[in-house]
């Protein structure tokens, strides 16, 4: 019988988890109960998502910001320090801010401009151009956010002012915030620099460090092990973190990997079926509207069975057919199907696969999962996406 579905992505719903829960078989009960309600069922080459959020709940991957503090502290030792580049946010970089003033030190606060690393707004680039600023070469201090009429900007969803924002973490005088792209400007006021952005962070600690820094750390490199039984991340650090309180973070999700592979295992063992499991967090999509990239997760996915591996070898469908309806007379049908099962070719047409940019399997899944699951209160944390590797020569 011909299948008259493509791609499915459910949201499923599972119970609320609490520290100490066993996630693999949270999952597989909530997916096999989901089968049997809803009337569907598993498939081999189905993916299984699960958001970071609550594999991290599960392990009770928590620190405080005294914690946060307390690891600055030990690895940094001047009085003074630098820290360059955190996006504009109240989830994920308010009460790391808060920890680092928790040290005691003196902190010199650098923003990007006139957006952030993800694209949240900061200034605005008509005034910019307008007045001649360089974000180039130009380091501007408070006073001229502020003096030049126009220039700064509160966030267009939230309504927030992230200068006054970040400001209020810190008593006075313990905080100057600065406008730069230049990481080396901030060798002026400490040599000890934090780098705070995510995606850009191993390009802005190594200008850091050829400049003269001393000391050079990212917040990949904070709570990487356990500080006074806090939880951790070893590979990640504080990248990844959510507020999960007014003084506690939660963080990315450890062991990610395993679990996965934990996960895939009994659901063969206990529906005979070979699925693929990731745990994913921020997709990699940009709002069209604002610019704004809502990925403020160090990867989209930290873990996923290998199944997933590999980016997608694809014909651009459109374009075959409307090659093909120029040379044959009736239906193309069959010839296209041929076309799909010889795409694995290596001499395959370089228009055919023309607008099918090969991206990873993970971050196109991964996204997927995010938009169906949301940030919010659906409750589904789990997502269960059916025929994402099958194509128009697909049957049942």
């Amino acid at each position: 019988m011909t299948r008259r579905v493509g791609t499915v992505a459910r949201g499923i719903r599972a119970p609320l988890i609490k520290t100490g829960d066993d996630i693999v078989s949270v999952v597989v009960d909530s997916i096999k109960r989901a089968c049997k309600e809803e009337g569907f069922s598993l498939r081999d080459k189905d993916v299984i998502g699960i958001t970071e959020s609550l594999v991290a709940r599960a392990q009770g991957n928590y620190a405080t910001i005294h914690d946060v503090a307390n690891d600055l502290s030990r690895k940094m030792k001047a009085d003074e320090i630098a820290v360059l580049f955190p996006i504009l946010s109240r989830n994920r970089f308010f009460l790391i801010l808060k920890g680092i003033i928790a040290t005691g030190k003196t902190v010199h606060l650098f923003l990007n401009y006139p957006n952030d690393e993800v694209g949240n707004p900061l200034m605005n680039r008509d005034v910019m151009y307008e007045k001649g600023i360089n974000p180039y070469v130009d380091t501007l201090e408070e006073k001229d956010y502020r003096s030049i009429k126009g220039l700064s900007l509160r966030h267009p969803f939230t309504n927030v002012d992230y200068v006054d924002l970040y400001k209020s973490v810190a008593p006075e005088g313990k905080m100057r915030i600065y406008f730069s792209n230049d990481p080396k400007i901030a060798l002026k006021y400490s040599k000890e620099i934090l780098v705070a952005n995510i995606h850009e962070r191993d390009w802005t600690k190594k200008i850091a460090k050829q400049a003269g820094a001393s000391v050079v750390l990212g917040l990949d490199d904070l709570l990487t092990e356990p500080v006074n039984d806090s939880g951790y991340n070893p590979e990640y650090g504080l990248l990844g973190s959510n507020t999960a309180s007014e003084d506690r973070l939660k963080l990315f999700p450890r062991n990610s990997q395993e679990i996965c592979e934990k996960i895939q295992s009994l659901i063969k063992d206990t529906c005979q079926v070979e699925v693929e499991v990731m745990v994913y967090g921020d997709g990699a999509f940009k709002d069209p509207k604002t610019g704004i990239w809502e990925f403020a997760d160090p990867v989209v996915s930290p873990g996923f069975t290998k199944g997933l591996i590999g980016t997608p070898r694809e014909i651009k469908l459109k374009y075959v057919i409307d090659k093909e309806l120029e040379a044959q007379e009736g239906s193309v049908d069959e010839v296209i199907k041929d076309r799909i099962l010889k795409k694995k070719a290596p001499n395959l047409d370089a228009n055919e696969t023309l607008g099918t940019t090969p991206r990873m399997y993970t971050n196109l899944i991964g996204s997927l999962c995010d938009l169906v699951s949301g940030s919010g209160d659906k409750g589904t944390p789990i997502v269960h996406v059916q025929g994402y590797f099958d194509d128009y020569t697909s049957e049942w």
